[in-house]
Parts: structure tokens; sequence; C-alpha cells
């Protein structure tokens, strides 16, 4: 079972930054995949980044150029750096762990943190 904790999560004017952390611990697997997603009242969740324990990255075009996914293996966490946030990038934002393991892959979930970007 892994645990994900989650922090960072504010009010912040439009144009502002924020940094998003998510400490995974537990049993973990050397192989898997962390991320962020996001999910805006009446929508449904969107993925936002994503970065895999070998360092590959991935971004949803709505958020490429602003926004930085990054991680330290050895600490089982992964970071969001938000820059030039928008209104629209208000959310709950999600951490995502991908165990890929022998006997397959299994996603756990954070309990969200809210990020609310002002006008």
């Amino acid at each position: 079972q892994v645990q994900l904790v989650e922090s960072g999560g504010e009010l912040v004017q439009a144009g502002g930054s924020l940094r998003l952390s998510c400490a995974a611990s537990g049993t973990i697997s050397r192989t898997n995949v962390m991320g962020w997603y996001r999910q805006a009242p009446g929508k449904q969740r969107e993925i936002v980044a994503t970065i895999s324990s070998g360092g590959s990255t991935s971004y949803a075009d709505s958020v490429k150029g602003r926004f930085t996914i990054s991680r330290d293996v050895a600490k089982n966490t992964v970071y969001l750096q938000m820059n030039s946030l928008k209104p629209e990038d208000t959310a709950v934002y999600y951490c995502n762990f991908k165990a890929i393991t022998f006997a397959g892959v299994r996603d756990y979930w954070g309990q969200g943190t809210q990020v609310t970007v002002s006008s």
C-alpha cells in the first residue's frame, strides 16, 4: 500500500506561482509514474503532468510552458511548479502514484489540494 501526502495548494493571484509537493511512502516500486491531475467544479478529472521514475515527462497542452513537473526519486516525491497561473487553473489537484510491478499496475491517489487563482 502507498500513502500520498500532498501540500502546497493555496489561494494565489493570477500571474503568480505555486509549488505543489507530493510524497509517497509505503511499499514503493522502483518502476513507477507519478503525476498530477486536477478537477474543477462540475468537470471530470483531467491529467496535468506526469513523470516516470526514468525522468520522462508529459504535460497537458493547457499547462505547457507554464508548469514544470519534477521528482526526487530517492525521496519518492513529486513536485509541480506552477507559474503564470490563470483563474482557469483553479481546481482540486490530485497526486497520483502508478506502481508498476511484475504483478501489474496499480494506482494510488492523494486526497487532493485546493488551488484557487483569483483575478
